[in-house]
């Protein structure tokens, strides 16, 4: 009996969409849980966490590697590594937020004209040691 394992999750069927073509070109077989949904309404993707990208079981050890050879951290408007402020290591990576007014009122207005995103606020999360920090606050 065949099983799966959820190896990834994305934000968006964009990022979801690359990284399953990948893994098909090197043969293993590739499932997105929750596509659909989120296609349908961008907004709700936080809330059902993400899209799911899924894979045999037996196939999960090659399908991270792949991952890990393919992954993706955060660069800086220049195009350099961000580094952590606390470890100083660049498994860093963006996630968006709604912070402030502005924010909130951009979403809103995205969200009454079903209109995706216009206005986020970034933030960086350090993989190595949990650290969770923005560009602006290391800046100064």
């Amino acid at each position: 009996m065949n099983t799966f394992v959820n190896i990834a999750r994305f934000q968006y069927s964009s990022e979801a969409q690359i990284v399953k073509g990948k893994l098909q070109s090197e043969g293993i077989q590739v499932f997105l849980v929750d596509q659909v949904l989120i296609d349908t309404d961008p907004l709700v993707s936080q809330a059902v966490g993400g899209i799911k990208l899924n894979v045999y079981t037996e196939d999960e050890e090659r399908a991270r590697a792949i991952l890990k050879e393919i992954e993706s951290y955060s660069l800086d408007d220049e195009g350099r590594p961000v580094i952590c402020p606390k470890c100083e290591s660049a498994l860093v990576k963006v996630y968006t937020h709604i912070k402030d007014v502005r924010s909130f009122l951009a979403f809103l207005f995205s969200f009454l004209t079903f209109a995706l995103p216009i206005h986020y606020k970034y933030d960086y999360h350090c993989e190595n040691c949990e650290e969770n920090f923005s560009l602006n606050e290391q800046e100064n």
